[in-house]
């Protein structure tokens, strides 16, 4: 399930999106906007301008503003940070694996089988989808 943290922070980045990327938004702005508690928006932002998604200007006329153009931000990257693991298991994550300790051959592990299928899929939902697709 995804978390509200990757959730508020999808409808950040896509509000953001949709703005005049040479002029900053106030949080208190995002946070009525979209409908999301001032002080979780600004643990959220703070994560992604920590990652090089968001740039900040403090001060009158400050806020928060995309580094990228929206079309440069894959979702891939925007889930791996917020939400950590693409993969629902990790012993089909590619950039989180870890051994499943119940399990003694993964090639004959049913739960290995569909699990690889769905993070495939996943991935090249996410691969293929940028934040202008979701902004448009």
């Amino acid at each position: 399930m995804l978390s509200k943290k990757t959730k508020y922070g999808i409808k950040a980045l896509t509000y953001l999106a949709r703005q005049d990327r040479s002029v900053p938004i106030q949080i208190a702005t995002i946070s009525e906007s979209e409908n999301i508690s001032l002080k979780f928006l600004e643990s959220i932002l703070l994560t992604l301008r920590k990652n090089g998604f968001l740039g900040s200007k403090k001060g009158k006329g400050g806020g928060y503003y995309l580094l990228k153009d929206p079309k440069d931000i894959p979702m891939t990257a925007v889930m791996r940070i917020l939400e950590g693991p693409i993969a629902m298991v990790p012993c089909v994550s590619l950039n989180f694996y870890e051994k499943c300790d119940d399990c003694p051959d993964e090639n004959k592990c049913a739960v290995n089988k569909i699990m690889l299928q769905v993070r495939d899929s996943t991935l090249k939902i996410f691969r293929n989808t940028t934040l202008a697709d979701l902004s448009n």
